[in-house]
């Protein structure tokens, strides 16, 4: 949602400073809910490290403060969707790895050098502009992980291009292959088939890279609910994005674990009126009260995320109570 930020240590905090300026529509994001619940992805992991992904701003919560809380309760690596987004990260002093998920176009390969950024790559033709633009720049390798296609379908490279991206990068002299990983596309649903086919074609990556004599120092496969359903792929990282925001990734994954959501949407209700029974309101007057009532009215529309397919099914809590969105 696209409400305005209100960083906080404790969204639930009454001595909570208002809203900037005149908006009466913002956002609290605990930080310590954020922080806490790294901490307690990397107990699910045991032995394995976290990659917290902030991508997107943080997921709307804020990416400077969501990278330093989620550091601070561990991680080790962040993620991120942009060359922009890492640089904005580094801007602010944060000097931990950064792992980018997709290749950006080639044109944009100094920009990701200059970020020390380590790259995801899947296709021959960044392999070969990355590795020449590092053997320009001179110096050691640059660090890179490829990822494969194990059933996503969207990016990584696909089964039937593993050899030549191998070959590729075991004769990349300006490169070094330091990771190596994939993304569930199901997890989300346990006992997906797809799950299975995912992790042995996992496997088989792993075993075709060390054909090749390449031997990353880290593979990393499960997302937040492979995270909580799949210890058996937790490899050397968990790679966790909406489960650190304390979002239950999937449908009661969460279980006895108390991760805590670190977004708490504020609003000031700006009027209050009587209405007649009968007397239908806002846009379709797709409601109408049976009885006279009272409504109240909400300043938050569809530049915070409010859609009008909310009437009749959302709710808000007003004075401690549920009360439903009717217009």
């Amino acid at each position: 949602m696209s409400v305005t930020h209100l960083l906080s240590r404790r969204a639930d905090d009454p001595s909570s400073p208002p809203p900037p300026h005149h908006r009466p529509t913002w956002a609290q994001i605990d930080l310590d809910a954020i922080a806490a619940n790294a901490a307690t992805l990397l107990r699910v992991a045991t032995g394995s490290g976290l990659m917290a992904v902030v991508k997107a701003d943080g997921y709307g919560h804020g990416a400077v403060p969501v990278a330093r809380a989620v550091l601070r309760g561990g991680a080790a690596w962040l993620a991120v969707a942009l060359i922009e987004e890492a640089r904005e990260l580094r801007a602010a002093g944060i000097t931990a790895p950064i792992l980018l998920l997709t290749e950006p176009p080639v044109s944009a390969i100094a920009d990701l050098l200059d970020v020390r950024l380590t790259p995801t790559v899947y296709t021959p033709a960044f392999i070969t502009a990355l590795d020449a633009a590092a053997r320009a720049r001179g110096g050691p390798p640059t660090d890179v992980h490829l990822k494969l296609d194990t059933g996503m379908r969207r990016v990584g490279a696909p089964e039937g291009d593993w050899h030549d991206v191998l070959t590729l990068l075991s004769g990349a002299a300006g490169l070094r292959m330091s990771g190596l990983w994939s993304h569930f596309a199901c997890a989300d649903v346990p006992g997906h088939p797809s799950i299975d086919r995912q992790s042995r074609a996992f496997r088989a990556g792993v075993a075709a890279a060390r054909d090749y004599g390449l031997t990353p120092d880290l593979l990393h496969l499960c997302n937040s609910p492979a995270a909580l359903t799949r210890p058996q792929d937790h490899y050397d990282l968990i790679r966790c994005g909406i489960a650190l925001y304390g979002l239950d990734p999937g449908d009661g994954l969460f279980g006895a674990l108390p991760l805590r959501p670190a977004l708490r949407w504020v609003s000031r209700v700006s009027l209050v009126k009587r209405v007649a029974a009968g007397e239908a309101v806002s846009y379709g007057h797709r409601w109408a009260p049976p009885t006279d009532t009272t409504i109240g009215t909400v300043p938050a529309g569809y530049a915070d995320g409010v859609t009008r397919r909310l009437g009749g099914l959302g709710q808000v809590v007003v004075g401690g109570r549920r009360r439903p969105m009717v217009g």
